[in-house]
């Protein structure tokens, strides 16, 4: 019986914390320069095979195998996710039956470092008698992957951070970053929105910040706190505390809006001696422009209009300009928004 592999063990003593730290800065220079070197590489091939991808009437097919499998389920999963529909085929597997789920509408990407990679150049047979484009993205532009590819996309690093020169690391960084930018420029290209994101995110903190309108977490109804404008200061603090949201409306007899008053206006009021909080009419200390929002908008809209504005409520209007709701931060806070 064979004895079990020994686990690796450490053959130097002689590392410090310093050499520690010279060594991951060392890694993160090289990747780092060369993601830099990736910009001159941004050039009519890849305008090609961003061409090729949006006049795909199918789906992207990304396929890679080892670490370059990794990163090419990463990219497909990038591209699926913004406006792309996209999915990762192991190349192994394609030739056992899963070329079926390649289609004449397809468009395939092809990961390989060394563009020699046997798997890949199995199924490429195929993929040329389909008449499927072929997109390369390899290090060495007279690989065999390379010179079959209607588009190479040139992702050639220096070095790889190992100092062994063997375990793909500045390569596979650098085939992400231009996937990134492929899926990036795709998504510009097509106008996809916050909105598009959404229905692909719909779960988790993500989903709720992309999803979640105004009107599914608004104040209706009487729960709005709003007066008219003869109403007096006292009467309006009666409103703002009975419907506890920092602020009231003003509205006339159509609902119509004619400004806000909230506890800062309250306070500054307080502060002059001049303000008779029985007599003096909630109209002539409101703001006349407030800050509002349609229900239909995006909840995450609403969070930034409060943030950028450092306020802590909005009124909700209809198109009209009509009162129809009221938030503050503590409702997009406990929908999970901000």
């Amino acid at each position: 019986m064979s004895s079990p592999a020994a686990r690796p063990t450490t053959r130097s003593s002689t590392y410090t914390a310093e050499t520690l730290v010279e060594s991951a800065r060392r890694v993160i220079g090289i990747e780092a320069n060369a993601i830099h070197s990736l910009g001159s590489r941004i050039d009519a091939t890849f305008v090609a095979a961003c061409r090729t991808m949006l006049a795909c009437r199918g789906r992207v097919v990304v396929s890679g195998m080892g670490k370059s499998g990794h990163v090419a389920r990463k990219i497909a999963a990038t591209l699926a996710s913004t406006g792309t529909p996209a999915f990762f085929v192991h190349p192994g597997e394609a030739s056992h039956g899963d070329l079926g789920m390649i289609t004449h509408d397809d468009v395939l990407l092809a990961l390989s470092n060394s563009g020699e990679t046997a798997e890949l150049l199995m199924i490429l047979p195929f993929i040329k008698r389909q008449g499927i484009p072929l997109l390369a993205m390899t290090g060495h532009k007279q690989s065999s992957l390379a010179r079959q590819s209607d588009v190479h996309v040139d992702v050639n690093v220096p070095a790889e951070a190992c100092p062994l020169g063997l375990a793909p690391t500045t390569s596979t960084t650098a085939a992400l970053v231009m996937g990134d930018a492929l899926a990036i420029a795709l998504l510009e290209a097509r106008g996809f929105t916050a909105e598009d994101f959404a229905f692909s995110h719909p779960a988790g903190n993500l989903g709720r910040r992309l999803l979640l309108r105004i009107e599914d977490l608004m104040h209706y109804d009487d729960k709005v706190p709003a007066v008219m404008a003869q109403a007096s200061l006292a009467e309006t603090l009666v409103e703002m505390s009975s419907k506890g949201l920092g602020m009231t409306a003003i509205v006339d007899a159509n609902k119509q809006l004619l400004g806000v008053f909230t506890d800062g206006d309250l306070r500054r009021a307080l502060d002059d001696l001049s303000v008779d909080l029985r007599a003096t009419h909630v109209a002539t200390l409101m703001n006349q422009s407030p800050k509002t929002i349609t229900p239909g908008r995006l909840a995450a809209e609403a969070a930034r209009l409060m943030e950028n504005h450092k306020i802590h409520g909005l009124l909700v209007v209809d198109d009209n300009g009509r009162l129809v709701g009221a938030l503050n931060i503590h409702d997009l806070l406990r929908a999970g928004v901000v």
